[in-house]
C-alpha cells in the first residue's frame, strides 16, 4: 500500500482552483468544525498563531477524513520541524519568507527522502506511515509531499523565476502584507504598487508552470486576485470571522433593544 493521495497536490497539478481559509485558534476542536464548511484546504497556522508541532499534529489530524486539506505553515523553514510534522502526517506544508534559490533547494531536499533529499527515515514512529502500517511508505512519500514557498520581500520578488524552476517546489504563495511592508507600505496591502508586484508574480509564476497562491480578507480583492489567476487563495481566518461575528451580533442585538427603549442606537 503507498502513500496516501494528496488531493492538494494532485488539484494544483491539473490547474483546479483551491478555496482555502486560516485555522488560526489553535485549537483541533476548532479545526474540525472547520473542516465542514466546504473549503477545499485550512492552513493550519504554526507562524503567528500559538501553535507548537503537537497541537499543529493534532489539528492535522482533526482533519483527516474531511474534504478540507490540511496544509501546516511552520513558523521557519528548519529541517526538524519539517520532519517532525510531516511525520506527524501532513502532506503539504507551507514555509514563509523564502528569499533566495538556495533557501529553496534545501526545503525541497527537506520534504524528500534520500538520495534525492536529506528527509530522516523515521515516518515508522508516525501517523505519516499509519505507524509503519504503509509497507512502502518511504518510496511512494516523496510523490504526494507538496511544498509551498511564500515569497513575501523585494528580495523573494528578485528570486522568483529561479526559485520557481525548482524541482521540487509546486507552488509560491504571495505574502501582500509582508510584501507591503518591505516595499515601505506597511498596512497597504491593496496599494496599487502592491498589486502590481503580485500581478507580476503571478505571470510569472505561470510561466514557469507552477500554482499560484495568495490571501486576503477582502472578498473584492478576492475575486481580483482569481481573475489575475491565483490557483489557490484564502478568503477568511477563524480568529477574524469570530471577532466580527460575535461583534455584529451584540451590536444587532443592543440596536433592537435601544431602538425600543431610547431610541438611540447604542450605549
Amino acid at each position: 500500500m503507498p502513500a496516501p493521495i494528496n488531493p492538494f497536490k494532485a488539484a494544483l497539478n491539473e490547474r483546479r482552483f483551491q478555496l482555502g481559509f486560516w485555522v488560526a485558534l489553535a485549537s483541533p476542536y476548532a479545526a474540525e468544525i472547520l473542516s465542514g464548511s466546504g473549503y477545499d484546504w485550512l492552513l493550519i497556522d504554526g507562524e503567528h498563531a500559538p501553535n507548537d508541532i503537537p497541537s499543529l499534529a493534532a489539528q492535522v489530524k482533526a482533519l483527516k477524513g474531511s474534504q478540507s486539506h490540511a496544509v501546516v505553515r511552520l513558523p521557519v523553514g528548519e529541517t526538524w520541524m519539517i520532519k517532525q510534522i510531516l511525520d506527524a502526517g501532513a502532506q503539504t506544508v507551507m514555509i514563509p519568507m523564502v528569499e533566495t534559490v538556495e533557501e529553496a533547494e534545501r526545503l525541497v531536499r527537506a520534504v524528500r527522502y534520500p538520495p534525492r533529499g536529506d528527509r530522516g527515515v523515521g515516518a515508522a514512529l508516525g501517523r505519516a506511515s499509519s505507524f509503519s502500517r504503509i509497507g512502502d511508505y518511504l518510496e511512494t512519500a516523496d510523490r504526494e509531499i507538496c511544498l509551498i514557498v511564500q515569497i513575501e520581500s523585494r528580495a523573494g520578488l528578485a528570486a522568483l523565476d529561479r526559485i520557481a524552476a525548482i524541482d521540487g517546489v509546486d507552488g509560491l504563495f504571495i505574502g501582500p502584507s509582508d510584501l507591503a511592508a518591505d516595499m515601505g507600505l506597511l498596512g497597504q496591502p491593496g496599494h496599487a504598487d502592491v498589486t502590481a508586484a503580485i500581478r507580476d508574480a503571478f505571470a510569472r509564476i505561470a510561466k514557469a508552470g507552477k500554482a499560484s497562491g495568495i490571501m486576503t480578507l477582502n472578498l473584492d480583492q478576492a475575486r481580483f486576485y482569481r481573475e489575475l489567476g491565483a490557483d489557490f487563495m484564502a478568503i477568511g481566518t477563524d480568529v477574524t470571522t469570530l471577532v466580527e461575528a460575535t461583534t455584529r451580533l451584540r451590536l444587532q442585538y443592543q440596536g433592537d433593544e435601544t431602538s425600543h427603549t431610547t431610541g438611540s442606537s447604542g450605549y
